[in-house]
């Protein structure tokens, strides 16, 4: 099981962080490890001084495979949740002026936090559909973010992955995130939301 996670794939948040638009998906891994499921605390790391929330769209992987045509996609997941991916943003702004990789600030222990999944019924047409999700700190919203707006959808994803990465059950893939991340603290609770359903709780302690 591996965690794949899409970087600047909303514009609004490559803008508000002051990247460029990529012109194919930005792909980095966070191990097994990293990840935390709902109701598990999350403590706050002692390396950084600035730890961020993003929510993203999470595809859970049902069918092992390599090189993945963009029109059979549909057939290689059958779930969804919301997701945080934890950023140490401090330390993975020191790595990028150093030209250095981010795993030591977005794949650190328990830096994926995932959600109850929703089942996917085959040829459901989900792709097609949009998926409205948000999160809320401490009641009050911050990130409300719509799949149709993601720069590279969820089939262009997996067909663009599995030419890197071969697919296997259970792996699970963070679509990206929309505009509104930010700094969290110890006592922070952080509710994810598909709809107006909430999937995901996390307390920072």
């Amino acid at each position: 099981m591996k965690i794949i996670c899409i970087g600047r794939n909303y514009a609004d948040h490559v803008k508000e962080l002051g990247n460029e638009i990529p012109d194919e998906p930005v792909i980095f891994m966070k191990p097994k490890n990293a990840l935390i499921q709902g109701h598990t605390p999350f403590y706050y790391p002692e390396f950084t001084n600035d730890l961020h929330f993003e929510c993203e769209v999470v595809l859970r992987i049902c069918k092992n495979g390599k090189y993945v045509p963009e029109r059979q996609a549909p057939n290689y997941y059958n779930g969804y949740s919301v997701g945080i991916d934890f950023t140490a943003r401090d330390i993975q702004d020191e790595c990028k002026r150093k030209g250095l990789p981010w795993e030591k600030a977005k794949a650190f222990d328990n830096s994926a936090a995932v959600g109850k999944f929703i089942d996917i019924a085959p040829n459901s047409g989900f792709n097609k559909k949009p998926v409205k999700f948000s999160l809320k700190k401490n009641g009050e919203l911050m990130q409300d973010g719509n799949s149709d707006e993601m720069l590279f959808g969820f089939d262009s994803l997996i067909a663009n992955i599995s030419n890197y990465f071969s697919l296997n059950i259970g792996d699970l893939i963070f679509t990206g995130t929309p505009a509104g991340v930010g700094e969290c603290v110890v006592g922070d609770e952080l509710d994810c939301y598909i709809g107006a359903e909430k999937m995901l709780s996390v307390v920072v302690k």
